[in-house]
C-alpha cells in the first residue's frame, strides 16, 4: 500500500510534532480540532486513525493525552507551488496531482491536497517532482501499466526517447514517447493497438520526464 496524505492529515501531523516536542505531552481532542479547523471531535479521531493506520503515529493504551510521534514529515524545499517531502533518508513525499493518460489524453485534475511517498532513489535534491495516475494500457510495452503512479520529473526540456507527461492543445494530459521532427512532436505509444499522435510544437506543453513508477498490488 502507498502512504498518501491529505492536507488535513499533513496538518495535523505537524501539529502533532510541534506540540508534543514542545509540551512532552500529546493535545488533547479540543486543541487539535482547533488546530485543523474541524467542527467535531469525531473528525479529529479519524485523522489520528488515518495516521496510526499509515504508521506516522502510535496512541499509548491506558494513558490519558499519550501518543507517540512514529515518523514525520520535514519540508526539503518549496519552489514555484512545488513541494517536495522528506520523511526520512530512503523515502520522500511529493505532490500527487491527478491523472495522466497512457492511452487516449485526459484531462489532469490538480490536486494540491495529496502527497504520495516514493524512494529517494527515484528524485535527487537539486530537482522537482509530482506524481500522476497513469490510466489506460497505450505504454504497457514499456512496462507501464493502468494504475501505475508515474513519477515525473519537472522540466519543459525533453530529447527524443524520453517518456514525458506532455499537456496538449486541448489542456489535456498523456504519457508517451516523444519524438521532435520538423518543427512537428509525435506522441509515441507502446502498445501496437495505438496510433502515433502528432501535433505542432506550440501546440504542446511538455510537463515533465518520467523518473520512475510505482505500482500497487492488491
Amino acid at each position: 500500500m502507498i502512504p498518501v496524505l491529505t492536507k488535513k492529515q499533513k496538518t495535523l501531523l505537524d501539529y502533532l510534532n510541534s506540540y508534543i516536542k514542545k509540551n512532552g505531552i500529546s493535545p488533547s481532542f479540543e486543541e487539535m480540532k482547533n488546530a485543523v479547523n474541524l467542527k467535531s471531535k469525531s473528525g479529529i479521531h479519524r485523522l489520528i486513525v488515518s495516521l496510526e493506520q499509515r504508521g506516522f503515529v502510535k496512541r499509548l493504551k491506558h494513558k490519558a493525552r499519550a501518543m507517540e510521534i512514529v515518523k514525520s514529515i520535514n519540508d526539503t524545499f518549496i519552489n514555484n507551488g512545488e513541494i517536495n517531502k522528506q520523511t526520512n533518508n530512503n523515502s520522500t513525499y511529493i505532490p500527487l496531482l491527478g491523472s495522466v493518460a497512457a492511452g487516449n489524453p485526459i484531462e489532469a485534475i490538480e490536486n494540491p491536497d495529496e502527497f504520495i511517498n516514493v524512494p529517494s532513489s527515484f528524485v535527487s535534491p537539486n530537482n522537482q517532482y509530482f506524481g500522476l495516475k497513469v490510466k489506460g494500457l497505450s505504454m504497457i510495452e514499456n512496462g507501464i501499466y493502468d494504475g501505475d503512479i508515474a513519477i515525473i520529473k519537472k522540466t519543459n526540456d525533453v530529447q527524443n526517447g524520453n517518456i514525458a507527461a506532455v499537456l496538449t492543445i486541448d489542456n489535456e494530459v498523456t504519457l508517451k514517447t516523444v519524438k521532435i521532427e520538423n518543427n512537428k512532436i509525435h506522441l509515441i505509444p507502446a502498445n501496437k493497438n495505438y496510433k502515433v499522435k502528432i501535433f505542432n510544437l506550440p501546440e504542446v506543453q511538455v510537463q515533465g520526464i518520467l523518473s520512475g513508477l510505482i505500482r500497487r498490488y492488491n
